[in-house]
């Protein structure tokens, strides 16, 4: 009889570990520096839509007929790593500021736009795909910063095109020692994180759609003097996230070492010793001056030569530390800096093409024996990319450059000419992205 109990309570213990051993895992996670999902290793070529939530609103903006066809359609091309803008602050009517905005003031919230967060995660977990959701940024056109001084009784926030980049830039250099700021990020960050989804029931904690939490997008220290405090905020702020979601990943939304005021060693500690999981780096060779605007042909191959190399320097230091690297911005105009759909984009796709290829290059060398992985260069630590931006179905106005109330959203935000970097549906750069998205390694 005791054998017999013994039998049975021996089966069900290789049941429950049976169970267990098939019990799939969705959540991305991070195993000897390359992503994985469910024990496989996940690479991607993904792209910035940073308007998603905007689009699958119900209120002023919204259209959730189109939101679906650009998510069903980015299903399609193999595109399943979309990064995404929570939501602007400060109130509406600055043209050169993304609208409707999220954060009117400080925890006042424009709730349609949750609403469209949460039906943007609702539709993206049915197709397997994965946000990066950054809170907040450097850059005036989602109020960031400068919104947060403003908030915080550091006087009106300046316009660059209007008032200046100088001005602008001494205005938000203020940030990284504005401690009540930090405060009001931390709660935002806390409202978001705590968020229940209104369509699926489930807290945004335990949602494996999302697959990293981003500090700010381009985050700046803004002058040399700033550094420490730059460092130290970065830390809380990761620090913050990580005491509200073990589960997901944090990133920063770094330009890379660019983006530390070209301080190695400053952009190397914010990114090895806090809760941030993974390194970032953004690319724009036209705004550095890597790439000539009236001339892009003739300065391609030299642009690439300098876009490699500072991919390079990021890839040693994800072998270094055995962490991932994530390309998660790159863009370049069309042709002649033209934004007419009908303007050729040959530079761009060339451009594109030497990034995409080396995305599917590391994906390449995971899946290498484990001596050539030791003696391969990257250790396949370049885990993904994300082109800027999706333009999809949208179309520029005819009759005016920049975005008004009203238009389509593209991937340019309203401070920036619509159609500048905007990938859109009919553009041969889709068949360049097809190609990629079915040469990424995925087992």
């Amino acid at each position: 009889m005791h054998r017999f109990r013994f039998l049975i309570l021996f089966f069900s213990f290789v049941l429950v570990l049976h169970s267990c051993s098939n019990t799939e895992d969705k959540f991305v996670r991070i195993n000897n520096s390359h992503f994985e999902v469910n024990g496989k290793p996940y690479y991607f070529v993904g792209t910035n839509f940073w308007y998603g939530a905007i689009l699958a609103s119900q209120g002023e903006g919204g259209d959730r007929e189109r939101l679906v066809q650009e998510l069903d359609y980015l299903d399609s091309i193999g595109i399943n790593n979309l990064r995404i803008l929570i939501g602007a602050d400060g109130q509406d009517g600055t043209l050169t500021k993304v609208m409707p905005t999220l954060q009117k003031l400080p925890g006042v919230y424009n709730d349609t736009i949750f609403d469209g967060l949460d039906f943007l995660l609702a539709e993206m977990g049915k197709r397997e795909m994965y946000a990066v959701l950054y809170f907040t940024n450097s850059w005036e056109w989602s109020g960031g910063y400068g919104q947060y001084l403003e908030w915080t009784g550091h006087g009106v926030a300046p316009i660059p095109s209007k008032d200046g980049w100088n001005t602008y830039i001494d205005y938000v250099s203020q940030y990284a020692t504005c401690d009540e700021c930090t405060e009001l990020l931390k709660k935002h960050i806390t409202n978001v994180v705590n968020r229940v989804n209104s369509y699926t029931g489930e807290k945004y904690i335990d949602d494996p759609t999302i697959f990293s939490w981003q500090i700010c997008n381009e985050p700046h220290a803004f002058g040399d003097e700033n550094k420490e405090a730059f460092e130290n905020w970065m830390t809380e702020v990761a620090k913050h996230i990580r005491s509200l979601d073990p589960n997901h990943l944090i990133s920063s939304g770094s330009e890379g070492i660019a983006g530390s005021e070209f301080d190695k060693s400053l952009y190397e500690r914010i990114h090895t010793k806090s809760d941030i999981d993974y390194f970032t780096l953004h690319i724009w060779p036209l705004n550095w001056g890597w790439v000539d605007g009236s001339n892009m042909k003739d300065s391609l191959e030299l642009c690439i030569e300098r876009t490699n190399k500072y991919i390079a320097e990021h890839i040693e230091l994800g072998v270094k530390h055995q962490r991932p690297v994530v390309i998660e911005e790159f863009g370049m105009p069309r042709d002649g800096r033209k934004y007419q759909l009908d303007v050729p984009t040959e530079c761009r796709d060339r451009y594109m093409e030497n990034v995409f290829e080396q995305v599917v290059l590391s994906s390449r060398n995971q899946s290498m024996t484990s001596y050539q992985h030791q003696h391969s260069r990257n250790q396949g630590v370049l885990a993904g990319c994300n082109f800027w931006a999706w333009g999809g179905l949208g179309r520029p106005h005819s009759e005016h450059i920049y975005w008004q109330p009203g238009d389509a959203y593209l991937g340019d935000p309203a401070q920036e000419e619509q159609g500048l970097n905007s990938v859109f549906d009919t553009d041969s750069t889709i068949q360049l992205i097809l190609k990629y998205t079915n040469k990424i390694v995925k087992e």
